[in-house]
């Protein structure tokens, strides 16, 4: 056996392991399972870092950001309820991790990161393992309206409020799943669209983020 194919089992080992925690962590959706198990989440980190890649738990990835923990990935995808073709817009890529299970799951996945190097990074990585994302360079706080509207908006940064910008551009019938808090903690909320002027809001389980920088975020 060479050494590649070597490191390639281990990797799927670890991916199936990560994909048995997330279980019983409590994701039900089989389908984002399976875009964990088939996503190979050590090509989002530094070489340094492969060898924790799939341990549950976010890790740096420059610019004072990280590829979020597995079990965060998972749990806000869920709360997007995404099918099949839906058009989901998310705000910060990052490493591009999360934009790729929201593509493996067949959604239309629009990005919008703020730090050019890491839009650069996951743009190549993104095309590289085949996922067809729409990313861009800008201001994640004000959306992305030139796609609008979404059936799906997720955030992947800590805002002190939920930005406007982004319900404006969701669907009738959409979601937006958004941490709001301090800096340092966050709640969970997930924001449907009822109608052209009405939403319906829930507050889940506690999460850690980055801060949502921008515009309609902090400073």
């Amino acid at each position: 056996m060479t050494k590649g194919s070597r490191a390639n089992r281990k990797h799927i080992q670890r991916r199936n392991e990560l994909t048995n925690t997330l279980r019983e962590k409590g994701i039900r959706d089989q389908r984002i399972l399976m875009a964990i198990q088939a996503i190979p989440r050590h090509t989002f980190v530094d070489t340094a870092l492969e060898n924790r890649a799939y341990e549950d738990t976010a890790l740096p990835i420059g610019c004072g950001q990280t590829i979020s923990q597995p079990y965060t990935v998972a749990a806000q995808t869920e709360l997007l309820q995404v099918e099949k073709g839906d058009k989901v817009l998310e705000i910060g890529t990052g490493s591009g991790y999360q934009a790729a299970v929201l593509c493996h799951m067949g959604a239309k996945v629009y990005s919008v990161e703020r730090h050019e190097e890491l839009y650069h990074k996951a743009k190549k990585m993104l095309h590289e393992l085949g996922y067809r994302a729409n990313l861009k360079l800008g201001d994640g706080t004000l959306g992305w309206s030139a796609y609008a509207p979404y059936d799906g908006i997720v955030v992947t940064a800590g805002a002190p409020v939920v930005p406007e910008d982004l319900i404006y551009q969701l669907n009738v019938g959409g979601r937006l799943v958004v941490p709001i808090g301090s800096q340092k903690s966050q709640v969970m909320v997930r924001i449907t669209r009822i109608s052209e002027d009405s939403y319906e809001e829930e507050q889940l389980q506690s999460f850690k983020f980055v801060p949502l920088i921008g515009e309609k975020g902090w400073d």
